[in-house]
């Protein structure tokens, strides 16, 4: 299924897309699409009966925001350097245990949602990754299988980043990754059944229509189940928390000087097979 949410921030209904396209309200099934819902199997079969028996009521998309396909997510996990590629451009070596650290759930936004550019930032950049929504507690997993095992679905995710703060104001990466709008989520989230193969799925992004990412989850270092195993081990995940399994190669920190950084006004476009398309314009805070 392709669940998501629609209206305006703060007041989103949950939906379903359809295959056929067609917008369908799940108002009158669920609540919203939160981690509650997606550890209860009972009302995600409700959910798809409905739809197979074309129950659902059509929504009029025209005009309508797509909010983050999630609501209330506890925590952001994101996974740095887990591409060969992406850790080559930036000069760093393949890590030997995955990188890990937090964004703030309230730098989620919705898909279409305007980015804001940090006051005094010059290195705003973009990265394109897969996102992992987990759908049942996990905590000290002993197998990769078993952490494919918790994964509710799976969602675009746009890991925004400022580098000089990241990396060159002192401490930890949190000051570069946790800005206002900092990570658009959506517009679905696909269900787990209808992604086979997590590592196989292409990832594209485009800055002012010019292609700048395009990769595959087979080039992961860390696979997903090996990354929920692993984060598991650290920190107990949730139904409803997010993943960010990282960004393949052709980000603006990658690239020769003038490193063409994000500025107020540039449009990005991102999306990951099967699993739909974003596109945010860059405004000043």
């Amino acid at each position: 299924m392709k669940l998501l949410r629609v209206g305006t921030a703060g007041q989103e209904r949950p939906a379903l897309l359809d295959a056929e396209g067609v917008l369908r309200d799940l108002s009158g099934l669920v609540a919203d699409i939160d981690g509650a819902l997606l550890a209860d199997e009972a009302a995600l079969g409700r959910i798809r009966a409905a739809a197979d028996r074309g129950e659902l009521p059509a929504l009029d998309g025209t005009g309508l925001r797509i909010g983050p396909p999630v609501a209330r997510i506890g925590k952001v996990v994101c996974i740095g350097l887990n591409y060969f590629d992406h850790a080559k451009e930036t000069g760093a070596e393949p890590p030997a245990e995955p990188v890990i650290f937090l964004k703030a759930p309230d730098t989620v936004v919705g898909p279409q949602d305007t980015v804001l550019v940090p006051r005094g930032s010059v290195k705003t950049d973009w990265e394109v990754e897969l996102a992992v929504v987990i759908g049942r507690t996990a905590r000290y997993l002993e197998s990769a299988e078993e952490g494919l095992a918790q994964v509710a679905g799976y969602a675009v995710s746009h890991d925004v980043s400022e580098r000089e703060f990241q990396i060159e104001r002192g401490g930890t990466w949190d000051k570069g990754k946790n800005c206002e709008t900092f990570n658009p989520l959506g517009p679905w989230l696909v269900t787990a059944d209808e992604v086979p193969d997590p590592q196989n799925l292409r990832l594209r992004l485009w800055v002012n229509g010019e292609l700048k990412q395009d990769g595959s989850t087979a080039e992961q270092i860390f696979p997903v189940g090996e990354v929920v195993r692993y984060v598991s081990q650290f920190m107990t995940l949730y139904p409803g928390d997010v993943i960010n399994t990282g960004t393949p190669a052709g980000v603006a920190m990658g690239r020769p000087e003038p490193k063409p950084y994000l500025r107020a006004g540039d449009v990005v476009e991102l999306e990951v097979e099967g699993l739909g398309r974003q596109r945010q314009e860059l405004k000043a805070a």
